[in-house]
């Protein structure tokens, strides 16, 4: 059964958080899908994670970068799981589809200072609640995500 898990960024932008959180995945040996709203929000994240540490090093890659399923983390702004991904990382304004029920994990990772980021979360929580799916909501904290309940 899928797990609906909602990160509410409160202190980071996503740019900043969602490289940290592939390297957790990546480093447990998760493959991932990240879903962006745009082709345009694809190239930046793509850019950003070769950059955003001197010292990392985290495979990734997007339409165009030679074979799909070779990535272990593939950006996109389409319904597809072309890396055989067990997480997708569902960013604000990227629409959620009927075949993220094949991954284990479906995080939606929304900018708390957004209000439409927020108020759209609201909404998938609610339509999930209703469905009776399984949900987590995490926060912030000192020292990583902390599950809030």
């Amino acid at each position: 059964m899928t797990e609906f898990r909602f990160h509410h960024l409160e202190r980071f932008r996503v740019d900043q958080a969602l490289p940290h959180m592939l390297e957790r995945a990546f480093d447990a040996g998760r493959r991932i899908v990240v879903r962006a709203p745009s082709d345009e929000m694809v190239a930046a994240l793509n850019d950003r994670l070769w950059t955003y540490d001197d010292a990392s090093f985290l495979p990734h890659g997007a339409a165009g970068d030679g074979e799909p399923a070779s990535h272990p983390i593939f950006l996109t702004a389409r319904a597809e799981n072309p890396n055989n991904a067990k997480i997708l990382v569902l960013l604000s304004g990227a629409e959620p589809s009927a075949g993220d029920d094949a991954f284990e994990e479906v995080i939606f990772l929304f900018d708390g200072r957004d209000p439409g980021a927020v108020s759209e979360a609201r909404a998938r929580w609610k339509a999930l609640r209703d469905e009776g799916r399984t949900l987590s909501y995490w926060r912030e904290g000192d020292d990583g995500w902390e599950r809030a309940r």
